[in-house]
This record gives structure tokens, C-alpha cells and sequence, in this order.
């Protein structure tokens, strides 16, 4: 039962009478890690005004907090700021040991030194691990009794379950937290400091003429998210701790353990969506699955409930390369308003999978870049099935404005023109 579907070879694929360009997608599309549940995983999300807790998944499992342990050295500078033992312009110098620090770093220099602002935003748009061990020198003379100081503070908002000994989050056996401790953290740092909360927000930042872009995509493709951090080292995958705002409702959420980040980000976009509607089923990454794929789970009881979405089977349409019946969830199309009324027969394909509702989960996660309705149908190539995954009933601008929208997310398509 857990064992890994073999997948298609290059070489079968080329006997299929497939173009390079498609086989390279195909491949992509059915990495090997899609097809794996990942024992790393955990997830939480709350309303952050009621505190009313929406989802939670393995969120009192011990994990690594790699970088997400910066948010506890940024709340620790923030403190320090708070009661005026360090401003925004004061310079904070840098020894060997910061110096010496593995990337990702700012290349920082024993002698020098960097001021509270900009390392405010190395931490945050870089997650620099040299920066990290400067502020810990600077408040705690030593990284590891900052580390002790940290746990202090952990132990004091009741994060019970967590342990640091190191300012940045790289790899240490005995640094350890849990997915609800983190989102105790996240939301005391809102709560705390108000008025540092927007440094989180920045996606960009210049130091020595170099210029560093977030590794937080979250900011720049999901509605509402305004901040907080993500982070990975190989023991915990990739984690990431985000707050959004939609209209007067605020949720906070933490992810751990994803196979890669554009996985933990589409997993976080669709937590976030079903929170805030509060009448869907909330995702998995790994729920009693050997195939990776994203299986709903029921909402608490004490949750208000609306009607889900519809879903209807439908027979596959003439010229469709298969026989199976496709699983169709309607989802509403909203064209610009100043769209061309043209005819609704183009598609975009978003990758073909050996699990049927990993090919949903996909599809389902492009429709926020791409208002279409979500079809699944399942193909044989080489006697390999496969489900393929596509959004239809579009106009020709909106399966190419979608498609590069959907590539500018590093998420592989293909516009097609719907035949019949």
C-alpha cells in the first residue's frame, strides 16, 4: 500500500509519439514527491479575533522550526526596542562567529557592523543567519545563552513544546517546536508590537548595493497575506507561518513540512480560502494517504456550515483523449469587465498525475489565478493511467492571461483549444 507507483520513464513516454516540451511537463508534473505523504507535516489556522481554532492537523507533533525560529529572535529585538535598549538606527556589531555563519546570509564581516532597521529586514526578506547570530550576541552577549533567553520567552507565552538553541533555526537536534506553538508565536508578535507588524510586509531590501527579494511568495500571490515568514532545512521541510486580512475577519496559520515551497504555499492558499469561508472542507497534505494528495477533512462542529460545492459526473466530451468519466467541480467564472465576449472553448492544462484527487488538489489551486471550471480525466499513456487536470469554458484571453499568470507561480500549463 505505500509503495510508489513507478513513473513514466522518458523513455516510454517517447514511444507514445510525445513531443519533448509535453514530456518534460508530464514529468514534472508527476514528481515523485507529489506521490508521498509526508510524515513532516502539521497545520493549524485560528481566527485571530475570536481565537476560535478552524483547522488543525499533527499541531501538537514535535517538529524543527528552521527558520520560522527567527520570529522569536525578530520578537526578542522587538522587546529590546520596546523598552528603549536599542532604536532603529542603532549599530550592532558583527564578531567571528556572526561572520562565519552558513548561507543564507548578507556576507557580513567580523569588524563591522549593521544597524536595527536593516536587520530587521535581513532576517525578514533574507532569513540571514548571520544576522541572526548578531542580534543574539548583542542581546545575549552569547548566541547559546540568547538561545536560553529565547526558550524563556517561549515557555513564558506557553510554548510549552519548544526548545532553541540557536537564533537562526539551522539544523540542531534539540531546537524543536510544535505547529501550535509557532502560532502562539505568530500572534504575539501582532499583538505585542503593532508597531513593528508591517516589517513583516517587506518584500525587498539593499544592503552593501545588493539587492535581496523575499522568499516569502505568499505576500505577492495571496489575497489579504500581509506578513510573517516561511523556512526550510531538510529535517523539517518547508514551513511557513502566514496572517491574512479579509474584509473585518483576520486568520493566522502555520504549515510545516512541505515536499517543496510552491507545494506548502498552494496548501497555505487553500487553508487560508477555506478558513475565511468557513463552509468548506479544510485540506490535508497528509491524512492516511500513501499518494500525497490533498483529502478534505471534516470541520469542527461548532463551526458554522454552508452549503459546499457542487460537484456533478459527466461523461467525457467527443475528441477527449479517454473514456473515463470526468469528475467536474464548478467553480464561478468572473471575466473582466472589460473582457471580449468571445466564444468559451479554450482550456489550460495544469498537469496529468497518477492520483485522482492530487489532479483535482492541482487544478482546484490554479482556479485562483484562472476563473474556469476544474475537469479531471483519466488517460492511459503506455498503459501508465494518469489523470489529467484542466480548467475549461474559457475565453482565449483568459487560458493565456491565466497560463502566465499560473507561470510566474513556477506552476507548469498549457493552452489548449477544447476540441468538439
Amino acid at each position: 500500500m505505500n509503495t510508489i507507483k513507478q513513473i513514466v520513464t522518458l523513455k516510454q513516454i517517447a514511444k507514445a509519439g510525445i513531443s519533448t516540451a509535453a514530456t518534460l511537463f508530464l514529468l514534472l508534473a508527476i514528481s515523485p514527491n507529489s506521490l508521498q505523504a509526508n510524515p513532516l507535516h502539521a497545520s493549524i489556522a485560528v481566527d485571530a479575533k475570536t481565537g476560535e481554532v478552524l483547522h488543525e492537523l499533527h499541531a501538537d507533533a514535535i517538529r524543527y522550526p528552521a527558520s520560522l525560529t527567527k520570529m522569536m529572535t525578530l520578537y526578542m529585538l522587538f522587546e529590546a526596542l520596546q523598552q528603549r535598549k536599542l532604536s532603529l538606527d542603532s549599530r550592532m556589531p558583527v564578531s567571528m562567529h556572526a561572520a562565519s555563519m552558513p548561507s543564507t546570509n548578507i556576507n557580513l564581516r567580523a569588524g563591522e557592523t549593521i544597524g536595527v532597521r536593516d536587520a530587521i529586514a535581513a532576517l525578514i526578506v533574507r532569513s540571514a543567519n548571520d544576522v541572526a547570530a548578531v542580534v543574539a550576541e548583542t542581546l545575549g552577549k552569547t548566541e547559546a545563552n540568547f538561545a536560553r533567553m529565547m526558550t524563556d520567552k517561549a515557555r513564558a507565552m506557553g510554548m510549552r513544546a519548544t526548545t532553541f538553541r540557536n537564533a537562526s533555526g539551522l539544523p540542531h537536534s534539540e531546537q524543536k517546536t510544535t505547529a501550535r506553538d509557532l502560532l502562539t508565536l505568530s500572534t504575539r508578535l501582532m499583538k505585542d508590537f503593532p508597531q513593528y507588524y508591517h516589517f513583516f510586509s517587506t518584500q525587498s531590501f539593499t544592503h552593501k548595493g545588493i539587492t535581496y527579494n523575499s522568499h516569502n511568495r505568499m505576500l505577492r500571490n495571496a489575497r489579504g497575506v500581509d506578513g510573517l515568514k516561511t523556512g526550510f532545512i531538510r529535517a523539517s521541510g518547508f514551513n511557513v507561518a502566514t496572517s491574512a486580512k479579509r474584509g473585518d475577519r483576520r486568520i493566522i496559520a502555520v504549515v510545516m513540512g512541505g515536499h517543496t515551497a510552491v507545494a506548502r504555499d498552494q496548501y497555505m492558499s487553500q487553508l487560508l480560502d477555506r478558513s475565511f469561508s468557513q463552509g468548506m472542507a479544510i485540506p490535508t497534505m497528509a491524512n492516511n494517504t500513501s499518494n500525497g494528495h490533498i483529502k478534505p477533512v471534516a470541520r469542527p462542529t461548532n463551526i458554522a456550515r454552508t452549503a459546499p460545492q457542487s460537484t456533478e459526473v459527466k461523461r467525457e466530451a467527443p475528441g477527449s483523449s479517454g473514456t473515463a468519466p470526468v469528475i467536474q467541480a464548478k467553480v464561478p467564472i468572473h471575466p473582466p469587465k472589460n473582457a471580449v465576449l468571445t466564444s468559451k472553448n479554450w482550456e489550460v492544462q495544469v498537469g496529468s498525475y497518477q492520483a485522482h484527487e492530487r489532479a483535482h488538489a492541482q487544478a482546484q489551486a490554479a482556479t485562483r489565478w484562472i476563473p474556469g471550471e476544474v475537469v479531471v480525466t483519466e488517460v492511459k499513456i503506455s498503459n501508465q493511467k494518469l489523470y489529467r487536470a484542466r480548467l475549461v469554458g474559457l475565453q482565449e484571453n483568459q487560458a493565456r492571461m491565466g497560463c502566465q499568470n499560473l507561470s510566474r507561480q513556477r506552476m507548469e500549463c498549457l493552452v489548449i483549444r477544447s476540441q468538439g
